[in-house]
């Protein structure tokens, strides 16, 4: 029970902090002091506050979208375990069900924007749906690389399975698979840039430009959460997840998420944005590293 608590508690207060920490890297890194850390928890609260103002065109697929979207989010993070092995609402094939919960967030995101009639919105629909077809394969091959080890799809039995003292050349292929995969399906460089406003590079951003108030705040805290939950299962592939969780396993977690705030930070910094033509092959190469992965585990387990 204290577990539970202990895993929600991280999952619902430390994602905005991992916004926070970004924005702060790329300040550093262009010689400005930066917002404070805290910032995005000053901006989602002031969202909060605000109205939201609806088109007479839209339905209730528009105002479902960012609800939908953060509640998966959620659930995704409730189904991956944080600090301990187990996690909360941890089943057997949960590994698949994590999978299509983002991806049922993703879609109704996708909706709302339609659902506006905008064909700007529309863009960045049509774009998001490419892209994510092809980061899904990605995602499940790396999903796969886990599971083959204890041959279940379960987290709670595939990240001890998979343990090792060092990570093991198939999952260092899975983390670069993950890694990519991350920035992918959270809109961060080189795939997506989240600071821009030009209409032919938007993808995530001009999704929710119709979006206000209350809805925006769901939008960006959906977005923190899925951060939050991608950089965990990409540390739970490089760290494994203490047997006795506690202090230990928090400290660890926190400390990777930091670490992995710091290093989207300096892609973000030093990187340019790919050309749309240039992500697909970005992604076709996550597939690659993990159907390598993939096929060392389960070669090396033959005689």
């Amino acid at each position: 029970m204290l577990d539970s608590v202990l895993h929600i508690a991280v999952l619902v207060l430390f994602p905005p902090l991992l916004l926070g920490i970004i924005n702060r890297t790329k300040a550093l890194f262009a010689g400005r002091r930066g917002a404070p850390i805290v910032q995005p928890y000053r901006d989602l609260a002031r969202l909060l506050r605000k109205g939201a103002v609806y088109s007479r065109t839209t339905t209730w697929v528009f105002r479902a979208g960012p609800m939908i979207a953060l509640a998966s989010a959620i659930v995704a993070g409730l189904i991956l375990p944080l600090v301990t092995p187990r996690a909360p609402l941890g089943f057997a094939g949960d590994v698949i069900a994590f999978a299509y919960v983002l991806a049922l967030g993703r879609f109704f995101t996708m909706a709302a924007a339609l659902d506006t009639g905008s064909a700007f919105e529309g863009m960045g629909a049509s774009r998001e749906a490419a892209y994510s077809a092809l980061a899904e394969p990605a995602l499940f091959l790396a999903l796969a690389v886990l599971c083959v080890p204890a041959a279940a799809a379960s987290f709670s039995t595939a990240l001890p399975a998979s343990a090792h003292g060092l990570p093991h050349p198939a999952l260092l292929a899975a983390a670069g698979a993950l890694a990519v995969v991350l920035l992918a399906e959270n809109s961060r460089m080189p795939v997506d840039d989240p600071n821009t406003h030009l209409e032919l590079t938007m993808i995530h951003e001009v999704m929710v430009l119709d979006h206000g108030g209350p809805d925006l705040a769901f939008v960006v805290y959906g977005s923190a959460v899925k951060l939050f939950v991608t950089a965990a299962l990409l540390l739970h592939v490089l760290v494994p997840v203490p047997a006795g969780g506690g202090a230990v396993g928090l400290a660890l977690l926190l400390a990777g998420e930091v670490l992995v705030g710091v290093l989207v930070g300096a892609v973000e910094s030093t990187m340019a944005r790919l050309r749309l033509q240039r992500v697909p092959q970005l992604l076709i190469a996550a597939s690659v590293f993990g159907a390598v992965g993939l096929a060392v585990q389960i070669f090396q387990g033959r005689p």
